[in-house]
């Protein structure tokens, strides 16, 4: 009899090749990549990504946050329906990069409110849970939605070598691509070592780029 867990990891692992291989009708394109499906090097990225006026992408975002809402709910996790009343730390949504050109918005709990400071944050204690969701608009004008990327700070010799934070991908149909030191943790690993690669006073986090700060806070 197969297993509940071995059900979430197959879905998971279902969810990321229909990233990795998308069919031309309901899914974004993506840019090539040779990365292993079952252990990425990276997010795979949007191919002809739209440029957006920050109130085109703001009207965006207001439109699809319940449909976002609905499918990061389904994956369990305490934090997937409440983030949104948590603070926002950018004003409008914003293309990461680092986040294969998806669109983005931050979100902390209260344990991580000194997020807002940015790099003068200081490290974050324990219990403290920045999210980012997100959402791919492409060229043509549609508008997928992208998974929500959590970071947790856990106790102290969690995983010394994420900085004790444990990173969570959440997939829009709520199923779970990988969780540091869970399920596809090995997945996660790409996160792990991005984020390591900051200044050692970041506690492996990045920040909201500065055009899209809350009051103006460089």
């Amino acid at each position: 009899m197969t297993s509940i867990s071995g059900i979430r990891s197959a879905v998971a692992l279902v969810a990321l090749l229909a990233l990795l291989y998308p069919v031309a009708a309901g899914r974004p394109a993506l840019a090539q990549s040779d990365a292993d499906p079952k252990q990425p090097q990276k997010h795979f990225t949007v191919a002809r990504p739209a440029e957006l006026t920050g109130d085109d992408a703001e009207a965006i975002y207001g439109r699809i946050q319940q449909d976002l809402v609905a499918g990061y709910r389904l994956s369990g996790e305490a934090y997937a329906a409440p983030y949104q009343r948590w603070p926002r730390y950018n004003t409008e949504p914003y293309r990461s990069a680092q986040h294969g050109e998806r669109f983005a918005n931050n979100y902390g709990n209260d344990k991580a409110g000194a997020y807002r400071l940015y790099e003068r944050s200081g490290p974050m204690p324990r219990g403290a849970i920045l999210v980012k969701d997100s959402f791919a608009v492409t060229e043509k004008g549609d508008v997928f939605s992208g998974p929500l990327f959590v970071m947790e700070k856990m106790a102290p010799g969690f995983n010394p070598e994420s900085g004790d934070w444990r990173y969570t991908m959440i997939m829009p149909d709520g199923s779970l691509l990988g969780v540091t030191g869970g399920s596809g943790s090995d997945r996660m690993e790409f996160c792990v070592s991005c984020h390591a690669g900051v200044q050692e006073d970041q506690d492996h986090m990045f920040y909201v780029p500065p055009p899209f700060r809350l009051g103006g806070v460089q």
